[in-house]
């Protein structure tokens, strides 16, 4: 049964060949409906990240949540098994 990430009632990712790392499930970026995703400006904070982290906001028509997808772009060892996967948290719903 595969996992999915539901954002005001749409399915934006989905696959059976999800991973979990720190409490959080990651999908592959050919699951993740990447149109969906503007890339957010990176902070200080994101700056200091070790793994490279990148979030984006989730995007359609006039709605918007802000910085609620990201992913590792330069994963250290524990995250390398999520480099360049997406993960979801806030407004979107992981099941």
């Amino acid at each position: 049964m595969p996992h999915t990430a539901t954002w005001n009632g749409k399915v934006i990712a989905s696959s059976e060949e999800t991973r979990e790392a720190d409490g959080y499930r990651y999908f592959p970026r050919e699951a993740v409906k990447m149109d969906l995703l503007r890339i957010s400006p990176k902070t200080a904070r994101d700056l200091e990240c070790p793994h490279g982290v990148q979030f984006y906001d989730v995007v359609e028509g006039d709605r918007t949540s802000k910085r609620a997808a990201w992913s590792y772009e330069a994963p250290q060892l524990r995250l390398k098994p999520v480099d360049h996967w997406i993960g979801f948290w806030e407004d979107v719903s992981v099941a």
